[in-house]
């Protein structure tokens, strides 16, 4: 097969050929000129970015097509359209000597050069034909074409010319009947007219000696050149860095197929594979397939590509968990791309490094104080400095967003974090910068959770899946699917949660890193789930396999840490769980580690010395917890951490503070719109009233009062305990219900309670 020439441009040079004869109508032009430079440029445009698989579109252009966008519209001749025109003009060519003169009559549909204007005669004249031709200017996209493929023609070898002319009539070979309703003397050696001229048939000797395999399985599909996989194995490694995803099945087995027809395999494919195999976590493979690619790389273009190879190693090193090794590895790629001056591959591998110290800080002191990046803030304002200097507008928007996550990491407030995020989202919308919209609306989803606007966060990441998902990489998609479905299992709504976790697809999940974070993800919102159930053993089970995958993010790490710890604390083992927490503090001492751990691992503290029986001990941690959330504007840690003082005052029978204090955060946690959240506040506000109407009198109005009001918040606190499925919750609040009703002199409601109670436990056990 030839290098760029295939039977399916020789249909384009045709329809080009008939356009420059002037016998296209005025209103077909635009159509057929925009058909024709659909499938001249580069396949990257030519492709729509939301057909990310590339499984409806080829790379070349069959007959159907051509006639699909020619035979609607009316030629200048009158009773003909532009594909009649068009057929005439691909039949005409045949012979092998046809084709030659197809080929060398290309240049008088070019203008010409001032040197060809300088050699004619005088006196010389035009043919008649090209009087009304209209010439095509030799730079235009078209002239371009035109000149390219003559002279990949003149350059074929004979075996190759002949090829590409078999390859020609069997691409042309399904619209003999057409033509036959036009040419009623048409055969079926139509195609070649020294077979006619001769009167020889399909079966005759001389005819199978030359078209012997036309009437073979392979001669049916029509041939592609090697530039032609050049392009489509660029545009998938495109796709695959950009977006994140894997290779299609159906486009390996395209690729595959191409490669067998016996076009020559391009370096590129050696890449493909190993991006491949990297995304499906096949680490030997990958570091074969890496060496072999930049093996050749490296013969043909010396060391000008080194410094890729070693990014790509240093990310591999990443994911394979060799931390220390790929540390060394990006150190070499940053003095690499410093001495070939190669300022794109150095700004990403700033980044990289830069995001690599955040998601493993024990791994980057080293390079830190060897002043390769020095703070995060310095860091950041580097790369920004860079990218603009540079025009990497994706890695200017990601810094940003690098720098406001950065803000609420420090606790800096909300203010500073939306200035970079609208700064990054004035840089998307001008500059066009598609792909990185979806890690905006992210950050933006979780700026409104930490505010306890859950209404603003769901509606950022429904806004992303419904309006921005197609250019955006796959792991935006995947964690933006994964908070959607948080937010729904905090609602108490778990069908729905794991409908949403379902909306990712399979190719997805192909990919190892996406599979871990969704199956991490799903496993998480089933470890609550049973924990609120108290199935203590199945929870057990999954938290076994949640501690399976190594390179989970920190976040996810975090909240199976914390649940783990409430595992410990409903078993009893407040002791083991005081340790975690402790090892975890130790972790977190750093004043690089976000602020939102730090709170949480305070709250559960103080909620561990509640449990324990001594909750005045956790006074102070809990009061420094609420500062630093009211500090940081971390509104639902900061309710969490005051209904942990309210349960302190309680235990210091300050019963009216506690009254006062949740009274005027209950609107906000209700915003929260986190269930457990709003049970646990509900129970604390009905054991206050229950503490006033204790110190009321026995027989007074006021204790009635308190009484009522307690049994109001009891039962909406049993209705959000009832929504999450939280089995110790609504026994708890029953057992509440029951005490109160038999201070009331109610036996009859208090056994109704007691009922109720019992019924709960007896569904637990039904389950378990």
């Amino acid at each position: 097969m030839s290098r760029y020439l295939t039977s399916s441009k020789v249909g384009l040079l045709a329809l080009i050929s008939l356009y420059t004869e002037s016998v296209v109508p005025s209103v077909a032009t635009i159509p057929i000129l925009s058909f024709l430079v659909s499938q001249i440029l580069p396949i990257n445009s030519m492709i729509p970015r939301s057909d990310v698989s590339l499984h409806s579109r080829d790379i070349t252009v069959t007959l159907n097509d051509i006639q699909r966008a020619t035979i609607d519209h009316i030629s200048g001749i009158p009773g003909r359209s532009v594909w009649d025109l068009l057929l005439n003009k691909l039949w005409k060519i045949n012979s092998f000597d046809a084709l030659h003169v197809f080929f060398d009559t290309l240049s008088l549909l070019l203008q010409k050069t001032q040197e060809q204007l300088q050699n004619e005669p005088e006196d010389g004249l035009e043919t008649d034909s090209n009087l009304n031709r209209m010439l095509l200017s030799r730079t235009s996209p078209l002239g371009a074409f035109v000149r390219r493929a003559q002279l990949e023609f003149t350059r074929l070898q004979f075996h190759d010319g002949l090829t590409l002319w078999k390859s020609f009539v069997v691409y042309r070979a399904p619209t003999l009947p057409q033509w036959r309703k036009r040419n009623q003397t048409a055969g079926n050696t139509s195609f070649d007219i020294i077979l006619q001229q001769e009167q020889l048939g399909i079966a005759d000797r001389l005819t199978e000696a030359v078209y012997r395999e036309l009437g073979t399985e392979a001669s049916q599909e029509v041939g592609n050149s090697t530039e032609d996989v050049e392009k489509l194995l660029e545009y998938q490694v495109d796709q695959m860095q950009r977006m994140g995803n894997r290779l299609p099945k159906a486009m390996k087995m395209k690729l595959l197929d191409m490669i067998e027809s016996g076009v020559t395999v391009p370096s590129l494919s050696h890449y493909v594979s190993f991006l491949d195999s990297w995304k499906a976590g096949d680490y030997p493979s990958s570091f074969d397939k890496l060496h072999r690619y930049f093996d050749y790389t490296m013969h043909n273009r010396d060391r000008t590509f080194y410094q890729y190879a070693l990014l790509n190693l240093a990310i591999l090193h990443q994911d394979f968990g060799c931390y220390s090794e790929a540390v060394v590895a990006m150190q070499e790629t940053i003095s690499t791309a410093r001495e070939n001056n190669d300022m794109g591959c150095l700004n990403y591998s700033l980044s990289w490094l830069y995001h690599f110290g955040k998601a493993h800080p024990e791994q980057i002191h080293k390079v830190q104080e060897k002043g390769v990046l020095g703070t995060d803030r310095e860091a950041l304002a580097f790369l920004k400095a860079k990218a603009k200097e540079t025009s990497m507008w994706t890695l200017l928007s990601t810094s940003l967003l690098s720098e406001a996550k950065l803000s609420l990491s420090n606790g800096d407030g909300a203010a500073q974090a939306f200035e970079s995020i609208l700064k990054a989202s004035h840089l998307n919308v001008t500059r066009n910068v598609a792909n990185a919209i979806g890690s905006q609306m992210s950050m933006q989803s979780s700026i409104y959770g930490r505010l306890g606007v859950s209404c603003q966060a769901w509606l950022y990441g429904e806004l992303f899946l419904q309006c921005y998902a197609s250019p955006s990489p796959v792991e935006d998609v995947v964690h933006c699917i994964c908070k959607s479905a948080f937010l729904l299992s905090q609602k108490g709504r778990y069908e729905d949660a794991v409908a949403r976790m379902e909306e990712v697809d399979e190719e997805t999940l192909q990919t190892l890193r996406y599979s871990q974070y969704w199956k991490s993800s799903l496993g998480l919102m089933k470890f609550r789930r049973y924990l609120h159930c108290d199935n203590l053993t199945a929870a057990d089970h999954v938290l076994a396999q949640l501690r399976a995958p190594l390179n989970l993010s920190q976040d996810l790490q975090f909240n199976i840490s914390m649940l783990e710890v409430d595992l410990l604390t409903r078993r009893g083992d407040y002791s083991k769980a005081m340790e975690m927490l402790e090892h975890f503090a130790t972790k977190l001492e750093d004043e690089e580690a976000d602020i939102y751990q730090r709170v949480k691992l305070m709250t559960l503290k103080a909620q561990i010395y509640d449990a324990s029986g001594t909750p005045q001990k956790g006074f102070s941690v809990a009061l420094r917890a609420a500062s630093l959330a009211h500090r940081a504007r971390l509104l639902p840690a900061l309710w969490e951490a005051v209904g942990r003082i309210g349960a302190i005052l309680i235990s210091l029978k300050e019963f009216s503070a506690t009254t006062k204090l949740l009274e005027s955060i209950m609107p906000q946690v209700l915003e929260c719109e986190d269930c457990n959240l709003s049970a646990h506040t509900f129970s604390l506000l009905a054991d206050a009233h229950v503490g006033m109407a204790g110190q009321a009198k026995a027989e007074g109005l006021q204790r009635k009062e308190q009484l009522t009001k307690a049994l109001e918040h009891i039962e909406r606190s049993f209705d959000e305990f009832s929504r999450i499925e939280d089995v110790r919750g609504q026994c708890e609040i029953m057992a509440k219900k029951a005490t109160i009703m038999h201070l009331n002199g109610d036996p009859v409601l208090a056994n109704d309670c007691a009922a109720r109670y019992r019924d709960v436990t007896r569904a637990t056990i039904n389950q378990v």
